[in-house]
This record gives structure tokens, sequence and C-alpha cells, in this order.
């Protein structure tokens, strides 16, 4: 055994050199289009509230506050929606054909609100453009992860989070000049573009595999890793894995080789949404009205975007050279101390200033009160700052990497469906936390939920030194095998099936 590791090794990495990344990263790039419309879907409502809540807004279309409400969180429903739809699809018709399948509900959504007459419109769209969003997030990581070689995956794995920061970018920068329905109009062109770029690329080799069409397998391996690559040793690969699975029965989702991996991506994915990532990005215009920021809060909320699409690419390119759980430590204190700073300056911030231009106030007061202004520009740079950072630690660690690892640690046999129960956590949990989030500012103030979100930093530090493996430079076979085994990522050639409990 010792003497055939080694020759094993020397057969893998001259493979290895015979790879070509150009189409796979044509495929990752038709694929991620989703992300894109995610990213700008889920901010759509950040630059559109203030217009729909304004007296001038057409009477048809203004919002009260409950309402708003609803516009912006009623996405995250759909989204859970979307995910249990993908929890059937991914099975049933494939990764790629459900990636697909989400431009439907998409292109209605952005239709609806573009030319929404109604308010039942406007819900009615945003609701369907969180189904695909909800539905891309569960199918395309997944697809990802299983066309990609693991020397590129890291990378590739980030590419979900940079494409929808970069659409939330977009929709950030398109809300400052383009009209609202015009917005919804330019939502739709990623999802179209997605569906015929995603028509001439391969469906899984794994996925293909298990349905035993092993020369579409072949094909469609060979297609994504060059005509000199030899495909016989990680379709071998693939097949192995295969056998070893069986159907599973309520009994064997106590061994841990499913229950682990599942419930390590299921804490990720409901820590995630529990720092208060989305209340923040769906509400980031009115965080910043509301901690008197220097400056305008749209302007505000660009500058958000760009950090977050600036962050990703770091954690993009640290990936597979510092490893996932570096990453997510650095991740975990940078939003640690963010939150606490932003819990303190709520703690503390004085209560809004008094127009020193009313009449009655005497001369002798205006030194102290231009001091007083001096001094509150200077902390009203904080929170600011301090988002930045917060944002800027997620992005790195928490936001990309837990989208990795979900691809990365699931079963091969229950991927789909378990990918689509963790993003239907994620979502629901992202809906209530949002509703939450309004109340607890309405009655508390910003002080009660940052300081929520500071102990949920900690959770998360103390969850990844205990529960996340490192799966670095790992197959996705060899992960397997460490929760097969609960020791070893090596796979030994006489390895046993899995046995039910």
């Amino acid at each position: 055994m010792n003497e055939e590791t080694p020759l094993l090794h020397r057969r893998t990495a001259s493979s290895d050199s015979q790879i070509s990344n150009s189409r796979l990263y044509l495929a990752v790039f038709s694929a991620v289009l989703g992300n894109f419309n995610f990213g700008y879907s889920l901010v759509y409502s950040s630059p559109v509230l203030p217009k729909f809540k304004s007296p001038d807004a057409d009477p048809r279309l203004r919002m009260d506050t409950d309402q708003a409400a609803w516009f912006g969180s009623i996405y995250t429903l759909g989204a859970a929606a979307g995910g249990l739809g993908a929890m059937l699809l991914n099975d049933l018709i494939g990764r790629k054909m459900s990636i697909m399948m989400s431009a439907v509900p998409s292109s209605i959504g952005y239709m609806l609100m573009g030319g929404a007459v109604n308010l039942w419109m406007l819900l009615l769209g945003r609701f369907l453009t969180g189904v695909a969003g909800g539905m891309t997030a569960a199918s395309i990581p997944v697809y990802i992860s299983e066309i990609s070689h693991k020397k590129v995956r890291g990378a590739l794995g980030s590419c979900p989070q940079i494409t929808a920061v970069f659409g939330t970018l977009t929709l950030y920068a398109l809300g400052l000049v383009v009209p609202w329905r015009w917005l919804a109009v330019a939502g739709s062109v990623p999802a179209v573009l997605m569906v015929i770029l995603l028509a001439f690329m391969p469906s899984s080799p794994r996925r293909l595999l298990s349905l035993g069409q092993e020369q579409k397998a072949e094909k469609a391996l060979r297609w994504l890793r060059g005509s000199n690559y030899n495909t016989n040793i990680e379709l071998n690969a693939i097949q192995q894995s295969i056998n070893t699975q069986v159907k599973i029965t309520w009994s064997q989702l106590l061994t841990p080789i499913y229950y682990r991996p599942i419930l390590i991506s299921v804490g990720m994915r409901f820590l995630q949404q529990m720092t208060g990532i989305t209340p923040v990005l769906v509400y980031l215009e009115p965080i910043f009205a509301k901690s008197n920021v220097a400056l305008e809060p749209r302007y505000d909320a660009a500058i958000v975007g760009a950090v977050r699409l600036f962050s990703v690419a770091v954690a993009a390119s640290l990936m597979d050279k510092a490893g996932r759980k570096a990453l997510l430590y650095s991740s975990s204190m940078l939003m640690f101390l963010s939150s606490l700073t932003l819990t303190m300056i709520s703690h503390t911030t004085p209560c809004p200033a008094v127009n020193i231009t009313a009449p009655g106030y005497s001369s002798h007061a205006e030194l102290g009160n231009t001091l007083q202004a001096s001094q509150g520009t200077a902390v009203s740079v904080i929170p600011l700052i301090s988002t930045v950072v917060f944002i800027f630690g997620y992005a790195m660690g928490w936001g990309p990497i837990t989208w990795l690892l979900m691809s990365e640690v699931l079963p091969l046999v229950a991927r789909g469906v378990a990918s689509g129960l963790c993003v239907t956590v994620s979502w629901l949990t992202a809906f209530v936390l949002t509703h939450v989030f309004t109340l607890m500012v309405d009655t508390y103030g910003l002080y009660v939920p940052y300081l929520m979100f500071t102990v949920v930093c900690v959770l998360c530090l103390l969850f990844n030194a205990v529960c996340i493996p490192e799966t670095r430079n790992r197959s996705l076979e060899e992960i397997e095998n460490y929760f097969r085994t609960g020791r070893t990522f090596t796979i030994r050639q006489n390895h046993p099936g899995v046995v039910s409990s």
C-alpha cells in the first residue's frame, strides 16, 4: 500500500499538469450570473423604498412603514421557498437545469415590478425574485464544486459570493441615476444571458455518472478539463464514491457520515444569517440615517458595496493559500470587533442635536454648539468605518466560505436535498431576523441588535474551532472519507462500503 500511494500521486500530478481551465471558467461564469442576479435582487429594496415612502410617490404604490417592511423582507420568504424547490429539482432534473429554471420566476418577478400599478404586483414580484435567489443559492455552489478540480475549487467556490456582491454594487450604483422601474428591467438581463450560456455548458460529470451515463460523463469531463487530460483517474474516483453510496434511510441519518456534515452545513448557514448581514444590507440606508453618518446614506451604501467586492476578491485569492479555517477565524474577529464598536457607539450616541438656527439661542452658546458639532462630525464617521469593517470581515470569510464549505462537506448522495435544506433554514432565519430587527430598532434603538450580533460572532469563533474541518486541497471523496472515518482524509483502495445502521 505504501508503494502504491506515491505512484498514484505521481499519476495524479501528471494528469493535473494536462488540465486546461478555460472552459471550466466559462462554465462557472455562465452559472454565477444567477448569483449576480441574486445579489442585485436582494438589495433592490434599499434605493427603492425611500421613493415608495415619499409623499410624491404614486398613490397606488405609496407604502406605509408596515408595507415597506414587508417589501423589504418578503424576498427572504421567496428565497426559502426557492430553497425547498431546489431540494427536489437538484436531484430530479440536475443542478444545471435547476439553475436555468430559476430564470423563470426571476424574469416574471422583474416584469411585475417594472410594470407595477398596484402594491400586490410589487410584493409578488419581490417574492418571485426571492424564489429565484433561493434556487440559485442552493444549486450553483453544488454545480461549481462538482465540475471543479481540487486545485481551483477554493477560488471558484468563492465566485458565487463575488458575483452576488458585484450584483449588489451594480444595483447601488444604478440606483443613484436610474429610475426604479428601469432598475427592475435591468435586473432581468443577467437571467436571460445565464440561460443562453448554460444551454451550451455540460452537466455535472458526477450527476451523469450517477445516472449511469458513462460516455456523457467522460465527454463532459474532457470538455471541462481539456482534450489532453486523462479522465480515467478522476472518473474512477467519482465512480468509486458513487458505488459506496446507498439510498438514505432515516436510520442512516443517525450515522456520522450523514448527520455531521449536514449539521455543520445547517449550523454555518444559521450562524451566517444570525450575524445580521441580511437586515444590515436590506436596511442599510435607514441604518446609516439613524446613525447620523456624515455622508448621504445612498453614497454610504455604494461605499459598502465596493468594500464588499474588494474583500471577497481578497478571500478568493487566499482561499487555497491560507485555508478555510484561518479565513473564518479572521472573519469572525473582524466582525466581533466592529459589531462591539457599533454596540458601544449606538449605546452612547447622544440625542439628536438641537437646531442652533432656531430663535431664542444666545450668542454665548454658539462656540459650545460649534465644538459639539465638530465632535459629532468626528463621531459620525465611526459607524461608517465600523460597518465597512463588519462588511469586510463578513465578505472575506463567513460570506463566501460558508457557500463553499456547504458544497464540499455535504454527503454526495444527499447533496441536492441537503443543500436545499441549508438554504431554506438560512432564509427562514433571515426573514425572522429581518422582522425582529425592525421591531428591536423601533423599541430599543440599534444597541440591542448590535449587541446580539456581537454575541453571535463569538459563537462563530467557537463553532469554527470545534466543528469545521479544514478542506483545503482535499477532493470531495477525501472530505467524505473524513466524515466516514472521523479521523483521516486518506482514501484506501480496499475501503468498505457504507454500513446501514
